[in-house]
């Protein structure tokens, strides 16, 4: 499974005619036939937030949501930069 940096897993997902997506195995290991999401969709991006964990930290979630938007802005108007695998991990860190 990738990952990004050390602490995000990702892997890609098709849409089915029915407009479905299965969540990939190696990402599902925690998930039971049942569970519920919340999906956000904002300008073409989508979450998916997990209702089991929603109400104990709804309010991280939110403001984790505010600055991924953030990012995404900031990625959009090209002021991103490069960074090794260390020094973004040294940047988290500090968060």
């Amino acid at each position: 499974m990738p990952y990004f940096g050390d602490i995000m897993e990702y892997a890609l997902a098709k849409v089915s005619t029915k407009g479905q997506i299965v969540i990939p195995a190696p990402l599902r290991d925690d998930v039971e036939t049942g569970d519920e999401f919340l999906i956000i969709k904002d300008d073409g991006k989508f979450i998916l937030k997990s209702m089991k964990s929603l109400a104990e930290n709804l309010r991280d979630d939110l403001a984790f949501a505010e600055e991924v938007e953030k990012a995404w802005q900031e990625y959009d108007r090209g002021k991103f930069v490069k960074k090794s695998k260390e020094d973004f991990l040294k940047e988290l860190r500090v968060c």
